[in-house]
């Protein structure tokens, strides 16, 4: 297994004491330092104690399930949340509630039961988009397209001055179109240059994550971020806000 280069803290969430054990011994195996909640309330307040680097969140959980807090992380403002990136656990095989917690803000969703290394390799994967560098080809500038910006060295999405609040994934895929503004990708295309080839990852939560990022936009005046080429996949839009 490869650990991990730095040091990265990876915040728990899980009601069953088995199975956070199972993750703790996992990730720290993997060199990631851990803590862990029995319960959402807890592990809100952990998150905004500690301020891990990742959250993995079980969605059946008592007293607030995974659902509220990735809520409240994601709120403007979360002490711990906002732009950190959230792994769902679930045991519910469930394509709406998958879907729904990519579109609460989660990065990726892992349905119980699970093997403990494809969990450390979704996290690992997840962490190094976090702290990833951009590629040589863009020589540390930022990425300019119509009145989109993105500042590739402080992982920050603009429109004109105004700025977007973007999960991981999203910076991800927005930085990859506008990296190619001309390009058309597919969904498969996308997961590649996210995860590596042979990543087990739906199309509809690409779908979702572009849906994401067209309402983040849309918000502020953006009604042409991205372009949808049917049967094809994504392209960024003209970026001009018709």
């Amino acid at each position: 297994m490869i650990l991990c280069p730095m040091p990265r803290t990876v915040l728990v969430v899980d009601d069953d004491p088995h199975i956070r054990q199972l993750l703790v011994f996992a990730l720290q195996k993997a060199g990631l330092d851990t803590i862990e909640a029995a319960d959402g309330e807890a592990g809100l307040e952990l998150a905004g104690v500690h301020g891990p680097n990742l959250v993995i969140l079980d969605i059946n959980m008592p007293r607030m399930d995974g659902l509220e807090v990735c809520r409240r992380l994601r709120a403007a403002g979360a002490p711990g949340g906002g732009d950190v990136p959230i792994l769902f656990l679930s045991s519910r095989d469930d394509e709406i509630d998958r879907v729904l917690g990519i579109e609460l803000g989660a990065d990726d969703y892992v349905v119980k039961p699970f093997s403990p290394r494809e969990v450390v390799a979704r996290v690992m994967a997840i962490l190094r988009r976090t702290s990833a560098r951009p590629p040589a080809i863009e020589d540390g500038r930022d990425l300019e397209h119509g009145r989109l910006r993105l500042d590739l060295d402080g992982w920050r999405a603009l429109w004109g001055d105004a700025e977007v609040t973007l999960t991981v994934t999203e910076f991800s895929i927005l930085r990859l179109l506008a990296s190619m503004p001309a390009k058309v990708f597919s969904r498969d295309a996308i997961i590649d240059r996210l995860h590596g080839p042979g990543f087990a990852i739906t199309d509809r939560t690409i779908d979702s994550h572009i849906r994401n990022l067209r309402h983040k936009f849309a918000a502020i005046g953006c009604a042409d971020l991205i372009d949808t080429r049917p049967g094809i996949g994504y392209r960024l839009g003209t970026c001009t806000g018709g």
